[in-house]
């Protein structure tokens, strides 16, 4: 388990709040933040037909957008006021079919950085009482801005 971060902006939850209240994406998927921490977030999405592929498990672009957000929002968690994070790079590993009423994205730091900052989502489906993991994502941020 790794040690908590300390954020480097007190308002921190209240910018990555707004922020993702801004992303259009997020919204036409209908996902929510379920929780955010330092250096940790969370995003839920309930499960729909529109989200799902030809076999009627989610799209895996689906869950590619969800991991992009957490982690990066993870990622922004831990910078100084004024940043904002783009996403350099990631790589998703897909477990098994996703299905189930809920996913789940949640975004961890594990190393934050000046400019650049690696974090992991673990992709979890099902029911609220019984998530399964469905992939891993390791992606990188660069910070942008001030």
């Amino acid at each position: 388990m790794t040690e908590p971060f300390k954020p480097s902006d007190p308002a921190y939850e209240t910018i990555v709040r707004e922020s993702f209240a801004r992303q259009g994406l997020m919204g036409l998927l209908g996902a929510w933040l379920a929780e955010v921490a330092p250096g940790r977030v969370v995003i839920e999405l309930p499960v729909a037909s529109k989200l799902t592929q030809q076999a009627g498990f989610v799209h895996g672009g689906v869950l590619g957008a969800i991991a992009d957000s957490a982690g990066g929002y993870a990622a922004q968690s831990l910078l100084p006021a004024g940043s904002d994070v783009v996403t350099i790079e990631y790589k998703i590993n897909f477990m098994r079919a996703a299905q189930g009423p809920l996913l789940r994205a949640t975004g961890t730091v594990l190393r934050p950085g000046k400019t650049i900052t690696v974090a992991r989502v673990d992709c979890m489906a099902g029911t609220s009482a019984q998530m399964d993991l469905v992939a891993v994502v390791q992606a990188t941020f660069m910070r942008v801005g001030k």
